[in-house]
């Protein structure tokens, strides 16, 4: 088994680059022994000083081109050191000509690695949204509301503000693995795989994500009757 290693440090991080890079050599070495078919080899190794959202960066395009020269496997020690980015970590795992392993996934195949990388981008999206909530909040005085009509009314708001979110939320997963070609039953069985929950705390059906797509749908384009019309199957663009 031949691989070629990468490994990543952003911009932010040269100060403590040395420390990453180490923990990044564990990790790989750690897969290398314990999880490789043997024998194994290392072809070689690409380092990079480049922030993980960028998609030009050399040294993987090295990486990229010794790995289908010699159908080597490109081996990174953490998902996010291949890149931030469900677009480029999509088209990585389609490319027939280089596999990709994730040394602290040892187990997961190219859907599963697309959903972890939906899910990474989906949680950076909530908490810059929960900090713009939270600094609105800090911002506002409040409103004080008196009467029950006043009460149910601010109540029915908040569930309904909860239900967009939760919407918002998985548009970060689903639509990424959408666009990468997945089908409404892959997407289902790659969350269950990941150990990922409902909101309800249920498993995935198709039944279920495909509500999740027609409920972003809706959302986009809430003048959109054709989720109405008897007989009529929703269509994802």
């Amino acid at each position: 088994m031949q691989y070629v290693l990468y490994r990543r440090v952003s911009t932010e991080e040269q100060g403590k680059s040395c420390l990453d890079l180490e923990a990044q050599d564990r990790d790989i070495r750690l897969y290398l022994e314990t999880y490789s078919p043997t024998p194994w080899e290392v072809l070689r190794e690409f380092t990079e000083v480049e922030s993980g959202a960028n998609a030009d960066r050399p040294e993987l395009a090295n990486a990229l081109e010794l790995a289908r020269k010699t159908r080597a496997t490109l081996l990174v020690s953490k998902l996010d050191r291949l890149s931030r980015r469900v677009s480029l970590i999509a088209s990585l795992t389609e490319d027939k000509r280089v596999p990709v392993r994730v040394a602290s996934m040892p187990h997961a195949d190219a859907l599963q690695l697309c959903t972890y990388a939906a899910l990474a981008e989906q949680e950076r999206q909530f908490v810059t949204l929960r900090t713009k909530v939270a600094s609105q909040k800090a911002k506002g005085p409040g409103v004080k509301l008196g009467g029950l009509r006043a009460a149910t009314m601010k109540r029915n708001e908040v569930v309904k503000a909860q239900a967009q979110e939760r919407a918002e939320a998985w548009r970060g997963v689903v639509e990424p693995l959408r666009g990468a070609g997945k089908s409404i039953r892959e997407i289902a069985e790659a969350l269950n795989a990941a150990g990922i929950k409902t909101a309800r705390g249920g498993p995935w059906h198709p039944t279920t994500v495909q509500r999740v797509v027609d409920r972003l749908r809706r959302q986009a384009d809430p003048f959109d009757s054709s989720m109405d019309r008897p007989g009529r199957s929703p269509v994802w663009h």
